[in-house]
């Protein structure tokens, strides 16, 4: 039985306001905030606003971590989520930051990554 390392999820998000997705405090909070509900540990926080207009940021977590980039005159906003371990749920995340930026809908997807099975062994490269 192949296990993965962790759980990717990429969220279109739509019909969100210019004001919400424009507010580069606010989508830090918002994002800090979706890992914080999830579970996860916050380790850095780096976001960026352009100018005229949309944000791109990341929320690192010991876990992993979620990214966001925005097109506010769209009401868009491009997320993924990437959590490892079990102990995070990454629609937990995706969830929150939905309903917080106020978004008409939501699609997502979620890709297992790092498939391994039992019986592989992690190989250790050694310098010498």
């Amino acid at each position: 039985m192949l296990k993965p390392l962790g759980r990717h999820v990429l969220a279109e998000i739509h019909g969100c306001p210019f004001d919400v997705l424009n507010d580069v405090k606010k989508v830090e909070s918002i994002m800090v905030n979706a890992a914080l509900e999830s579970g996860a540990e916050v380790r850095e926080v780096v976001f960026h606003k352009f100018s005229p207009q949309g944000i791109s940021g990341v929320v690192v977590i010991s876990e992993s971590h979620l990214a966001i980039h925005t097109w506010p005159e769209l009401g868009y906003a491009a997320v993924d989520v990437f959590t490892c371990g079990d102990k995070v749920n990454p629609w937990d995340a995706c969830n929150y930051m939905t309903e917080l930026f106020g978004a008409s809908h939501m699609t997502a997807k979620e890709t297992a990554r790092g498939m391994l099975s039992p019986e592989v062994v992690p190989q250790v490269a050694v310098n010498l």
